[in-house]
């Protein structure tokens, strides 16, 4: 009697998805509508009573303890001395009825696919992302064969109803318990559930209808992107399976930072260094923003870090473009470490119009200009 192992080519530890496998490449190399051989019929039915035999936890268990011996008559009734055989039992039934596999996923659409979206990063500049550009990228994705029109058959050729299933994609295995003998249903190993078999396979594709080629793209990047923002560009994903729409291609926005601009949201962020000088007296200087260089007023008497506005020199609102936020500049005063003879004389003498204030050094001159002691 023939080892039902040996047949599929596996070891007796072998788990479900190897027993799998093995299952459907030999079934795949000896099905009746692909292997004319003498012999291939019996060989193919070896095969599925082999894998129907392992491929339920009970009738293996059977099998590995008694041989073959063990799947007939009272042998071939489940164990059902926990609860956990009554679960097992009810779920292969319900979902069988259900039209699932014994796994629990669906049996593979016979028809027309709709094809999978696909993800694209994108690094995009700082000032890019602010006012927006067209960039030219390259995507890999699944096409239709132009071979095979995407049929996945060598041209001149076409696929066969498979023997197995009869064409419904589906094959049905009874099972025996306590309250009768139940029907499960699952997707045929022989066709993946297509009910078509591809015995001559187009040269082109490998038989699966699609290729993966490399495709240009111009996007449009719209005003005020930022990180994080999904573009989406319809129809450009993979292409469905047997005739299937494509999917999307969704493009993922990554903004490079700026090394003196920051962003948040619709406002930008900047700082600049003023003379304490410049402070007290007021002056224009010249700043950078994202539209270039533009010249800011400093008032006179401004203080440390006092926030000046530029209105509309922000970002873009995103699907708005006329409407923008404002450049916030935070206003650093530099006091200096060491001052010359002269600049001490002066500045004693700036001093001493203040001595009826009580105000008679540098220090409290410092103190009533910046609020602090220097």
């Amino acid at each position: 009697m023939a080892d039902f192992y040996q047949i599929l080519g596996v070891s007796r530890d072998a788990d479900a998805d190897t027993l799998k496998r093995a299952y459907r490449k030999l079934a795949r190399q000896y099905h009746p509508d692909v292997n004319k051989e003498p012999g291939a019929e019996d060989k193919f039915k070896e095969i599925g009573k082999a894998y129907e035999a392992l491929a339920d936890p009970d009738t293996r268990a059977r099998y590995d303890q008694f041989g073959e011996a063990g799947l007939g008559g009272a042998a071939g009734m489940p164990d059902m001395g926990d609860m956990g055989g009554f679960a097992d039992l009810f779920e292969t039934f319900f979902n069988g009825f259900g039209g699932q596999n014994p796994q629990g996923g669906r049996t593979q659409r016979r028809g027309p696919q709709q094809g999978d979206d696909l993800r694209y990063d994108l690094n995009v500049d700082f000032k890019d992302a602010i006012f927006g550009q067209q960039r030219e990228i390259n995507i890999p994705h699944l096409e239709t064969c132009e071979v095979c029109r995407g049929t996945g058959a060598k041209p001149g050729t076409g696929p066969k109803t498979c023997s197995t299933c009869g064409g419904s994609g589906q094959v049905r295995r009874a099972t025996r318990t306590p309250f009768g003998n139940f029907t499960q249903v699952a997707e045929c190993p022989s066709c993946n559930g297509t009910g078509q078999i591809i015995a001559d396979p187009c040269v082109s594709c490998g038989g699966n209808g699609v290729k993966q080629v490399r495709k240009k793209l111009r996007i449009n990047i719209p005003a005020g992107v930022d990180t994080g923002t999904k573009l989406r560009v319809s129809g450009e994903g993979n292409v469905g399976l047997k005739g299937g729409p494509p999917g999307d291609l969704y493009v993922f926005i990554k903004v490079k930072n700026d090394s003196k601009l920051k962003r948040d949201g619709v406002t930008i962020y900047s700082e600049i260094a003023v003379s304490y000088l410049q402070a007290i007296l007021g002056d224009t200087v010249e700043i950078n923003t994202v539209d270039g260089n533009v010249n800011l007023k400093i008032p006179s008497g401004t203080q440390p870090n006092t926030t000046l506005s530029l209105e509309n020199k922000g970002v873009p609102r995103l699907g708005n473009p006329v409407a923008r936020g404002n450049h916030e500049v935070l206003v650093k005063v530099k006091l200096p470490t060491r001052i010359t003879d002269e600049e001490r004389k002066l500045l004693e003498g700036l001093a001493s119009q203040y001595s009826d204030k009580n105000i008679s050094s540098s220090s409290g001159l410092f103190s009533k200009l910046f609020g602090k002691e220097s």
